[in-house]
């Protein structure tokens, strides 16, 4: 139906920078809000930052002013920069992407997720 695919994860010492992307693949006809999403060793999964088809961000208090979310509507990607890293950013983090797909002749909602990608960071 729709995949989503991670790239970018790692390791890396705290202050230092990454970038992860995603892409969306499948029978979309449109993708509304993308965003990421992580979850760390014994928490609940959380908002990273989303973005809108036309541009609107939202980011998580926690993350503002270090991540960056962007996309490219006609890619059906979307990339976070990730700058200032701190050990509390260490987690699994998950695209997620709610997508109108195409089912014959018909339009249905699909909300997608990745399979997701570590990030760790070491102090």
């Amino acid at each position: 139906q729709v995949q989503l695919v991670e790239s970018g994860g790692g390791l890396v010492q705290a202050g230092g920078s990454l970038r992860l992307s995603c892409a969306a693949s499948g029978s979309i006809f449109s993708i509304n809000a993308m965003g990421w999403y992580r979850q760390g060793p014994g928490k609940q999964r959380e908002l990273v930052a989303t973005v809108t088809s036309g541009g609107r961000t939202n980011y998580a208090d926690s993350v503002k002013g270090r991540f960056t979310i962007s996309r490219d509507n006609a890619k059906n990607t979307v990339s976070l920069q990730m700058n200032s890293l701190k050990p509390e950013d260490t987690a699994v983090y998950y695209c997620n992407a709610r997508v109108r797909v195409v089912k014959g002749t018909l339009l249905d909602d699909y909300n997608g997720w990745g399979q997701g990608t570590q990030v760790t960071v070491s102090s």
